[in-house]
This record gives C-alpha cells, sequence and structure tokens, in this order.
C-alpha cells in the first residue's frame, strides 16, 4: 500500500492550493481518505475525509466553505483544495487512509508542505 502526495506549494494569501494523493496497492474505493494537517509546532488537525466510492465528504467545521475534497477513481487519487489561503494555512498536509469511522489511520502518505507567505 502507498499513499504519494505531490510536492511541496508556495503561495500568496488568498490564492488556492490543490494537493493530490495517489493510491496504489489496494482497492481504492474500499476505503475512506482522510485529510490532516500539522502545522508548524501544532499537533494534528483533521480537515475531513472523502469516500471514494460514492465521493461523498464530510468537513471539518472549521473549514467548511474554503476546502473541497475531490477523488478521482480512474487514476485512484484524491485530492483537496484549499481556497483563500492566509497564513495560518501554513502546514504539512497529509492523506491518511482508514476503514471508516472508529478505526485507526492505518497508511499515511509522506506529506506536502503548504506555505503561505507574500
Amino acid at each position: 500500500v502507498q499513499l504519494v502526495q505531490s510536492g511541496a506549494e508556495l503561495r500568496n494569501p488568498g490564492a488556492s492550493v490543490k494537493v493530490s494523493c495517489k493510491a496504489s496497492g489496494y482497492t481504492f474505493t474500499s476505503y475512506y481518505i482522510d485529510w490532516v494537517r500539522q502545522a508548524p509546532g501544532q499537533g494534528l488537525e483533521w480537515m475531513g475525509r472523502i469516500d471514494p466510492e460514492d465521493g461523498g465528504t464530510k468537513y471539518a467545521q472549521k473549514f467548511q466553505g474554503r476546502v473541497t475534497f475531490t477523488a478521482d477513481t480512474s487514476t485512484s487519487t484524491a485530492y483537496v483544495e484549499l481556497s483563500s489561503l492566509r497564513s495560518e494555512d501554513t502546514a504539512v498536509y497529509y492523506c491518511a487512509r482508514n476503514r471508516g469511522l472508529g478505526y485507526p489511520w492505518d497508511y499515511w502518505g509522506q506529506g506536502t508542505q503548504v506555505t503561505v507567505s507574500s
């Protein structure tokens, strides 16, 4: 099982960023993909999840209206897009696989550094 994320991004405040997470080694539609971020000196922050089987999403309230999760089953790739970026969004963004509510994350992407700076 592998989750391989796209490379580091640098954005200006107010811009958007889209990070990808390509899955391999398992049936993509059998597991949720969660997105989690870690800002410098902070703990992990759950952003939400997508069910690649039907595209269903759940967003953490903090990010609603500013984040969009999508999944392309033809390429087994999940995406997170975050808009209206501000400096506080500077963080390492991770995708993580889990079987569902109450299950732990069992595989993680390597992380994508997103830096928001003018």
